[in-house]
């Protein structure tokens, strides 16, 4: 038995809505690894289970799986912001999440996150970054400042499939964005910070 068979069958059964989500990315994307997947999908879950987010943010939807997990954590009143800078995923998007008891918990937009996330009058208790992976450092401190105190961030492929602990091909843009962002990370006085093997690398940051 693979560890993530292992990991997923002494966990938490995805809900039947997330299971259907799963199949139709495999069969509909180009990329199926991009979505989080039944583990990872439960471990954002207990996040946000444990956080109790009433203002929340993701960056980089893809087909809605993510932001439906982070949803089961919000409050009664609360609302999950999923930012997606890909128009043609829209209509896929809004069905899957529109198939959840949490449809009316989450807003979809569309377009460049980093002027969305400058446009957003909110404070966040909980930011799941999972997106272009150049732009990590730009989204991080774009949204920092909107991060209440005592607030997380998670931020996803932080061991970008452990390319990280290897020697790395200078023209591998992706590969030295993720390091350089984890070594400024690793040094920032502004947070506390771990980064948990879970998948391909997961981030867990809280602002102090």
């Amino acid at each position: 038995m693979k560890l993530d068979d292992y990991l997923t069958s002494h966990s938490d059964a995805e809900p039947e809505y997330l299971a259907k989500i799963n199949r139709a990315t495999h069969l509909r994307m180009i990329n199926p690894r991009m979505m989080s997947g039944h583990f990872q999908g439960r471990v954002l879950s207990m996040f946000s289970q444990l956080i109790e987010p009433v203002r929340a943010l993701e960056i980089g939807t893809f087909t809605g799986y993510s932001a439906l997990c982070i949803a089961e954590g919000l409050t009664d009143n609360g609302i999950l912001y999923t930012i997606e800078c890909d128009d043609e995923l829209e209509d896929f998007i809004q069905q899957n999440i529109s198939g959840s008891e949490h449809k009316n918990k989450i807003k979809l937009l569309i377009g460049d996150a980093l002027n969305i996330i400058s446009e957003l009058n909110e404070t966040f208790d909980l930011v799941f970054i999972d997106a272009d992976k150049m732009e990590y450092f730009a989204y991080y401190e774009t949204v920092l400042p909107k991060v209440r105190s005592g607030g997380y961030i998670l931020v996803d492929n932080t061991l970008w499939d452990e390319k990280v602990l290897k020697p790395v091909d200078p023209k591998d843009k992706d590969t030295i964005a993720i390091m350089k962002f984890n070594r400024f990370i690793a040094a920032d006085s502004r947070i506390e910070k771990v980064l948990l093997p879970i998948r391909d690398g997961l981030t867990l940051i809280r602002k102090r």
